[in-house]
């Protein structure tokens, strides 16, 4: 079961707790000491004792209590022992139990989100966007970030260009709410006059602009019959390319930066890192895996918890961009599972915010 937190504002920061009400297998104490667990695993890299949870964390219970707890959490499966005589560590449903029951997710300080900001905010065009969102995050988070571009059909359009290039041809631009720039060559079949192509720029933003790309072609399928006979064959080929950029089915597409940080994970994956860069070469599976929803909110898939057998020694943390709870694509990061989970989904949601206000800016 994965989680998914809401984006409803800054300041909401705790997950979902509808899907809290049905977690509850540990008191509050035995809760304390996952929760001390995890955080000095994920900090230390080294399996976590009794008598280091007791020097390290105020729990206010005894060694023998904390001892007691730890045997409990390890029968219900939360924690394991890697070998003999060496301490405990968090299982995937050990993790998932700490993010679920998060208290909060770790904010970006002021002078991180002014680096945020000022470092997107220097980007020329959508791709530029996506290139420098891709390298913030695999640069905040220090692990592999993935970042999809904005989904033509959850896109809506901004303006149609048409451009004579000679007395025949014409060059379509598509320009959508989300900064994607779409260009076609239309050869029309015969020369077209400077009315009949502002005519029809007029009208095609008449009928497009503001709609999704998916509603466009029902709204514009009648456009040649507004035309005198002579001019509605170049009509028809202009339209007949725009839905054919509209109708492509290889526009999703993704960016991904920081898979040389996996190298500073090795000893977290049981026997090689290949499964994992295999995967990451696939853009199938990652697509899948950061598609799933269209919504805005913040998904976490723990270890086995991923479908693909090559992952399932990470985590992923992904959140939807765009404007408002409208999400056009997602972004997010892979690691092990041994993350620093409230950081890690602090930066993802925060870079997600910042990208989604410069797109509704552009």
């Amino acid at each position: 079961m994965r989680a998914v937190y809401s984006e409803r504002s800054a300041d909401e920061r705790k997950p979902d707790a509808r899907r809290l009400e049905s977690r509850r297998p540990l008191d509050e104490r035995k809760l304390a000491v996952l929760r001390a667990i995890v955080q000095d695993y994920v900090g230390t890299e080294e399996p976590v004792g009794s008598k280091a949870l007791v020097e390290r964390h105020s729990l206010g219970v005894s060694p023998a209590t904390v001892r007691n707890d730890m045997a409990a959490l390890e029968e219900d499966g939360y924690i394991h022992q890697p070998h003999t005589s060496a301490g405990r560590i968090p299982t995937d449903k050990g993790y998932r139990l700490f993010v679920d029951r998060l208290a909060e997710v770790k904010p970006m300080s002021a002078p991180e989100r002014r680096a945020i900001r000022h470092f997107l905010d220097g980007a020329v065009d959508l791709d530029d966007v996506v290139a420098r969102t891709v390298r913030l995050l695999a640069q905040l988070t220090r692990q592999v970030a993935v970042v999809q571009y904005p989904s033509l059909s959850r896109s809506t359009v901004r303006h149609i260009e048409l451009v004579a290039l000679a007395p025949a041809k014409v060059m379509l631009v598509l320009i959508t709410n989300t900064g994607r720039v779409e260009q076609r060559l239309v050869d029309c079949p015969g020369a077209v006059g400077e009315n009949v192509l502002a005519d029809l720029r007029s009208r095609l933003n008449a009928g497009a602009v503001g709609r999704p790309l998916p509603e466009v072609p029902g709204a514009l399928e009648e456009l040649p019959a507004a035309f005198e006979p002579s001019d509605r064959p170049t009509v028809s080929v202009v339209l007949a390319t725009l839905f054919e950029t509209l109708a492509e089915q290889n526009e999703e597409r993704i960016m991904l930066a920081g898979t040389a940080n996996l190298t500073r994970f090795g000893h977290d994956f049981p026997l090689t890192i290949q499964p994992v860069l295999e995967a990451l070469e696939e853009q199938v599976v990652l697509l899948r895996l950061l598609g799933e929803t269209a919504d805005a909110g913040m998904t976490v898939r723990i270890g086995h918890e991923n479908e693909y057998e090559g992952l399932n020694s990470t985590s992923i943390v992904s959140v939807g961009y765009g404007s408002g709870d409208q999400s056009v694509a997602k972004l997010g990061v892979i690691g092990p599972t041994r993350m620093d989970y409230p950081g890690t989904m602090g930066a993802v949601r925060a870079v997600a915010r910042y990208v989604g206000q410069i797109l509704a800016e552009s």
